[in-house]
């Protein structure tokens, strides 16, 4: 229960915006209202990364009825409105994460240990074993992170470049999966069954999307904020545009969603409207009890991005 509780409270933060950290540096990003592309700089590192700006809309969310490849978790079809955020250009890198993990500010804190105050950050423990699973690190996407983890990392974020960064929500993701022209051929755009060779590939070494997005689709699935639940889309009015939908995270430490599509998945799991429930199995080799609340040793698949919205 206690592990429970803190992977509740750490996912449930993370809806609400953080507020800036106290004597932060300022950033190299738009002021209030603007809505261009920037560069996110680490402070006191080099390490940085790039956001694309996804206005809002309104689109129909799920698939119809005799797309190849649905499944019934993707429907009904309901009419749905996101605001507009910016969106990482490509998922986090172990270079990011691993600044994270070594960062002395946040304490370490193991699947035992109580969660510290509401306000605290936490770091990963170690990994059980290679974290990379062989992959390698370099330009390499994070993989086999908790949803939790994924989290907490935003969390983390936030405070250091003193804006608010979280996991994107279901509906913000399939807005900017449409938005990007996410349908169709995939051509050289996409690392998935047939050209992926089993393994994940380094970031952005396929085409980008038409907002200047790599690989929202294939090479790792991504972790969006939403817990998963395969009749969400029932209890939405087929009448009226649902704002800004989201399945809150509770206490429950499984399902949440990844999104996407991964390298081991064939083209019909590379949809828009896909969605992937984790499950126990993805950490099922984990020999340690409790298992970790930071690594998936089943996972290699999965990995996340970042969003900042316009309005916080």
């Amino acid at each position: 229960m206690r592990r429970r509780c803190a992977i509740a409270a750490s996912c449930l933060s993370a809806v609400v915006a953080l507020a800036p950290r106290a004597g932060a540096e300022p950033r190299a990003v738009p002021e209030a209202g603007a809505r261009e592309p920037y560069v996110e700089t680490l402070p006191g590192t080099t390490v940085s990364f790039d956001m694309a700006p996804v206005p809002g809309g309104a689109f129909e969310m799920g698939s119809a009825e005799g797309e190849p490849g649905r499944r019934p978790d993707e429907g009904p079809v309901h009419r749905v409105e996101v605001g507009g955020f910016w969106m990482g250009r490509r998922e986090v890198t172990w270079a990011e994460y691993d600044l994270f993990r070594a960062d002395p500010e946040a304490i370490v804190r193991a699947a035992w240990e109580p969660p510290p105050g509401a306000d605290a950050l936490t770091r990963p423990t170690p990994a059980y074993a290679d974290e990379t699973f062989g992959f390698g690190k370099e330009g390499q996407p994070v993989i086999s992170i908790t949803h939790a983890a994924a989290v907490e990392y935003t969390r983390w974020l936030s405070r250091k470049a003193g804006r608010p960064y979280r996991l994107p929500t279901e509906a913000e993701w399939e807005w900017a999966c449409r938005s990007a022209g996410g349908e169709g051929p995939l051509g050289d755009r996409a690392w998935f069954a047939a050209n992926a060779e089993s393994r994940p590939h380094p970031v952005a070494t396929r085409a980008p999307d038409r907002l200047g997005l790599f690989d929202l689709l294939g090479n790792v699935a991504e972790w969006v904020l939403d817990r998963y639940e395969k009749d969400a889309y029932a209890s939405r009015s087929s009448a009226a545009v649902t704002k800004n939908p989201i399945v809150a995270p509770d206490d429950r430490e499984y399902p949440h969603v990844a999104r996407g599509g991964s390298w081991k998945d064939a083209g019909s799991g590379l949809r828009c409207a896909a969605r992937l429930s984790s499950s126990r199995a993805w950490n099922e080799r984990d020999p340690q009890d409790p298992q970790s609340i930071w690594w998936l040793t089943d996972g290699t698949f999965v990995a996340f991005r970042v969003v900042s919205p316009f309005e916080p």
